[in-house]
């Protein structure tokens, strides 16, 4: 997989394309996106998930809204229902929110029907740009991370465990916590990855697993409570994961499990990084444990596990009695003292509001 690779492109100017990653690792699959409520259709199924790519559709999902006006006889008022039926897309994401306050900003001067389709489309075009470059420069700032541990071990074997997925399908190419790791592979660095299934979707071991494949990046997939064991063993140098929201003292909230990472990690002094884009800091809250709303999905995706039958056909397949009940909680809160530092495009600070202010004084 070549970095000219993207997870959303434009077909035509009324066509948005986006890979499902449902089908990932076993179909390659891509859908096509032409009115808002299909970009709405995407974010709530989860074809498309990750903070920034969210933010990113999202962002089309608004373009596509002002065309549906000019060319479907929708009123003016559906630009503002679109708004709104994207914003309760997904609840924890903040780049959902974050895409969307921009895109309204760009549309306030806009004197007619025109004018707005056409700064839509360069202002979505605009937010998928910025996400590349961002995570290139995580991966500048994270780089000397596994360059000192790779010295430090003697030019031996870096391995990092990750947790869900924050690379490239989570984004637009780089990724978050892989852009690092792709700069060192790249670099000649030998890096090494654990990789959590992340149950329930197991978005370790179908995206993860896919694009580390696809990269020639060495890796291995591990259940979800085997991690700590490794740490425990020093099979374990250093912890990447993402996060979808950030607070502005540091707490992370991202997928289910995380918590349990980090407690491992402090345990054991292992190293525990979080690589952001900037947008995904939400700087109108302090306590991620009160404030960050936590997402519960539907309890099948903890009852059944989606997978390759051997004919070849994606299915479900029931893992617990009928009338088994579950809870589904899509994400945790990490609080910032078991976090070791925060990886931004901006470069690495600590997991405090002192640290995110030195790196963002205007905020």
């Amino acid at each position: 997989m070549d970095n000219s690779f993207r997870t959303i492109w434009v077909k035509d100017q009324k066509t948005i394309e986006v890979i499902d990653q449902r089908q990932l690792p076993h179909h390659f699959v891509v859908v096509q996106l032409c009115t808002c409520d299909e970009v709405v259709h995407a974010i709530k199924s989860m074809i498309v998930r990750g903070a920034p790519l969210i933010g990113a559709t999202a962002a089309y999902g608004v373009y596509l809204a002002l065309l549906e006006i000019q060319n479907a006889g929708k009123s003016e008022g559906y630009l503002e229902e679109a708004f709104e039926k994207l914003r309760h897309s997904r609840p924890t994401a903040v780049n959902l929110f974050w895409a969307l306050d921009r895109m309204k900003s760009a549309l306030t001067p806009a004197n007619n029907l025109e004018e707005q389709i056409e700064i839509a489309f360069q202002e979505a075009n605009s937010i998928v740009e910025d996400d590349i470059e961002t995570c290139r420069m995580i991966g500048v700032h994270g780089l000397p991370l596994l360059e000192e541990i790779w010295e430090r071990n003697g030019r031996k074997t870096v391995n990092i465990l990750t947790h869900c997925n924050a690379g490239m399908l989570g984004c637009i190419q780089w990724g978050t916590i892989t852009s690092p790791i792709y700069q060192a592979h790249a670099k000649g660095i030998d890096v090494h990855v654990w990789v959590d299934e992340t149950r329930p979707r197991n978005q370790g071991a179908n995206l993860t697993c896919f694009e580390l494949t696809k990269h020639g990046v060495p890796h291995t997939l591990i259940t979800d409570n085997n991690g700590g064991h490794l740490m425990q063993h020093g099979k374990v140098d250093i912890v990447f994961v993402g996060t979808d929201r950030t607070t502005r003292q540091g707490d992370v909230a991202n997928k289910i499990g995380t918590y349990l990472k980090a407690l491992a990690a402090r345990d054991n002094n292992i190293p525990f990084y979080v690589a952001l884009p900037s947008t995904t800091i939400d700087w109108n809250i302090n306590d991620g444990l009160k404030e960050i709303p936590i997402e519960e999905r539907d309890q099948n995706e903890v009852r059944t596990v989606y997978g390759l039958t051997p004919e070849g056909q994606m299915t479900n397949v029931l893992i617990c009695p009928e009338t088994t009940k579950a809870v589904n909680h899509g994400f945790d809160v990490t609080p910032a003292r078991l976090v070791t530092g925060l990886i931004t495009e901006r470069g690495v600070c600590a997991a405090s509001e002192a640290g995110l202010s030195a790196l963002f004084p205007a905020k």
